[in-house]
C-alpha cells in the first residue's frame, strides 16, 4: 500500500532524537543482557548448572511460558541464542536495520524480544527480577518506533511514557504503602548500607548527614509520585519532567549497582524529550534533528495502531494494581511479560547479613585453615572496596544477597553451588573474583553468616577498610564431596 499523508497526527515529528536514543540505547541494554547470558547462564542454569533448565522444564514446564527451550535445551543451543542476540543488538546499535524500511528494525527488535523471552522464562530464580520484564516490554515497544524512512509514531512515544509512568509511580506508591521509613524519610539511614550490591561510592552516600538523607527521600517522593504525570503534558514541561527522572536515576547509578534498571529507565524517559528542547540547549544539533515527516505505508500505520490498542487493553491490570491498597511489586499478568507492574524496595532492610563461603584443603575440618571464596560484586573481605558493575547483572551475587535474607527458596541452588565448589567446577569458578585454591579441589567447604556494617570515618582512616564484620552463625556445616553427593 502507498503512503497515507492524511494522517499527519500519527507522526511525532518532534521526537526523532528520542527515537534515535531509544532504539540504540535499548539495543545496548539487550547487548549487555545477552553477554551476561553467554557468561553466566550455562554455569547457573545449563545442563550441569545449579538449577538445570532440562529438569525445570520437565518438572514445571507448563508454568514456564513461551521459550525455545521447551522444544529442547542444550548448552549449545543456549550459546546460539546468546550470540544471535549479540549480533542483532550490535546491528541495531550501529543503526543498520534503521536505515531500511520500518519492518526491518521491527523484526530485529522482535527477534531480541523473543530470544530474551526464551531465556527469562527458563531462568527461574536467577531471572526473577522486575527489570527482566522491563527490558522485554521496552524491546517490544521499540519494535514499533519505525525506521529512518518514516516519522516516529506518536502512539509508541506515548506508550513508552506510560511504561516510564508505571516504573516511577509504581515504585513511589509501593514505598508509601510499604515500609514506614519511606514515610518518615529515614529510609536512607539504612538503604545504602543494606542494598543488594553496593557501589564504590555507596559508603560515602551512607555517610552523608542525616538531614540530607531526609531531603533525598523527600525529593525521591516528588520525582516518583508527581513528576510522572508531567511526562504527558505539552513541551517543554514533558522534557523538564524527563530531565528530573534522568537526574534521579543518575543519582541511583552513583549510589549502587541495580543492573540495568536505572539505565533503562533513563532511556525510556527520553521518550518525553522533544527535538525542539534539545535544539534550544544545543543549537548546533538543530539541523541533524530533521527526520522523515511521512507517517509511512498504510500497513505500518494499522499495525502500530493495533499494537497500541492491545497495550491499552492490557493496561487494565497494572492500572488496577496501582490503585490497589494491596499493590503487587514487579508483577506480570501474562506469560509474555508485557504491560506489567513495577516497583522496588517497598521495604528496607535495617541490617546487613552476608553468607561467606570458605574452603580448606586440610584433612580435618575441625582444626583446618579456611580460605574465603571472593565474589565479584557482593561484600566479602572487609578490605575489598565495592566495584561498579551495573548495567551488567551479576546474578549469582544477587542470589547470595537474597540467601542472606533467609529465603528458603534459595537453598536448593546453594547446595548445588557448594557441590560445584567441591568439584572445582570451572564454569562456576569463572563467576567468582577469586578462587583461593587456583582451580584445585578443596577437601571441605562451609558457609558462615556474618553481620556487616560500614566502617566509621575514624575506622576508615585507621584501617582503610570499607566494612566491619562479625560472625552471626553457620549456614552450612563443613561438607566434603562424597558426603554432599549422597545428599543431593
Amino acid at each position: 500500500m502507498g503512503n497515507i499523508d492524511t494522517v499527519a497526527w500519527f507522526a511525532a515529528e518532534n521526537y526523532d532524537a528520542a527515537r534515535f536514543v531509544l532504539q540504540r540505547g535499548i539495543a545496548v541494554v539487550y547487548l549487555v543482557a545477552f553477554v551476561a547470558v553467554l557468561r553466566q547462564f550455562p554455569a547457573l542454569l545449563g545442563e550441569r548448572g545449579l538449577l538445570p533448565v532440562p529438569q525445570f522444564l520437565q518438572r514445571d514446564g507448563g508454568r514456564a511460558g513461551p521459550t525455545l527451550f521447551r522444544w529442547r535445551y542444550s548448552d549449545r543451543l543456549l550459546l546460539a541464542v546468546g550470540w544471535t542476540g549479540v549480533v542483532i543488538a550490535v546491528a541495531l546499535v550501529a543503526g543498520l536495520p534503521q536505515a531500511g524500511p520500518p519492518w526491518l528494525p521491527m523484526l530485529a527488535f522482535l527477534a531480541l524480544y523473543g530470544l530474551y523471552l526464551s531465556v527469562v522464562n527458563a531462568g527461574q530464580v536467577f531471572y526473577g527480577f522486575g527489570w527482566e520484564s522491563l527490558l522485554l516490554e521496552a524491546g517490544f515497544l521499540a519494535a514499533f518506533l519505525g525506521s529512518d524512512d518514516v516519522a516516529t509514531p506518536i502512539v509508541v512515544i506515548v506508550l513508552l511514557r506510560w511504561l516510564v509512568f508505571r516504573v516511577e509511580f509504581g515504585a513511589g506508591m509501593i514505598k508509601m504503602r510499604g515500609d514506614r521509613v519511606w514515610r518518615d524519610l529515614t529510609a536512607l539511614h539504612f538503604h545504602h548500607e543494606t542494598q543488594p550490591m553496593p557501589g564504590p561510592l555507596s559508603w560515602f552516600f551512607h555517610r552523608l548527614p542525616g538531614p540530607l538523607h531526609k531531603v533525598e527521600v523527600a525529593a525521591n517522593h516528588v520525582v516518583q509520585l508527581v513528576v510522572p504525570f508531567l511526562l504527558f503534558l505539552p513541551q517543554p514541561v514533558a522534557s523538564v519532567a524527563a530531565g528530573l527522572v534522568i537526574l534521579t536515576q543518575l543519582w541511583l547509578v552513583l549510589s549502587g549497582n541495580f543492573a540495568w534498571l536505572n539505565w533503562l529507565t533513563m532511556l525510556l524517559a527520553f521518550s518525553a524529550v522533544g527535538d525542539d528542547q534539545i535544539a534550544a540547549l544545543v543549537p548546533s544539533l538543530g539541523p541533524a534533528l530533521q527526520g522523515a515527516s511521512t507517517p509511512g505505508p498504510a500497513w505500518w500505520i494499522v499495525l502500530v495502531l493495533v499494537v497500541g490498542a492491545g497495550v491499552v487493553a492490557l493496561s487494565w491490570w497494572p492500572a488496577k494494581n496501582l490503585l490497589s491498597s494491596r499493590q503487587a511489586m514487579n508483577a506480570s499478568y501474562n506469560r509474555f511479560h508485557l504491560v506489567g507492574s513495577y516497583g522496588a524496595f517497598g521495604s528496607v532492610t535495617r541490617r546487613r547479613s552476608e553468607v561467606v563461603v570458605e574452603g580448606t584443603e586440610d584433612a580435618s575440618p575441625d582444626d583446618a585453615t579456611w580460605h574465603e571464596y571472593v565474589f565479584r560484586g557482593k561484600p566479602g573481605p572487609v578490605d575489598r572496596w565495592p566495584r561498579q558493575y551495573a548495567p551488567y547483572h551479576l546474578r549469582l551475587d544477587w542470589g547470595m544477597w537474597f540467601l542472606a535474607l533467609g529465603s528458603a527458596a534459595q537453598h536448593r541452588w546453594f547446595t548445588m553451588l557448594v557441590l560445584r565448589l567441591l568439584e572445582a567446577d570451572r564454569r562456576i569458578l569463572r563467576l567468582l573474583a577469586h578462587d583461593p585454591f587456583g582451580g584445585r579441589r578443596p577437601r571441605w567447604v562451609r558457609a558462615r553468616v556474618f553481620r556487616y556494617r560500614y566502617t566509621t570515618w575514624e575506622e576508615l582512616r585507621r584501617t582503610r577498610h570499607c566494612w566491619v564484620r562479625h560472625q552471626e552463625g553457620e549456614l552450612v556445616a563443613p561438607q566434603d564431596l562424597s558426603g554432599l553427593r549422597r545428599l543431593v
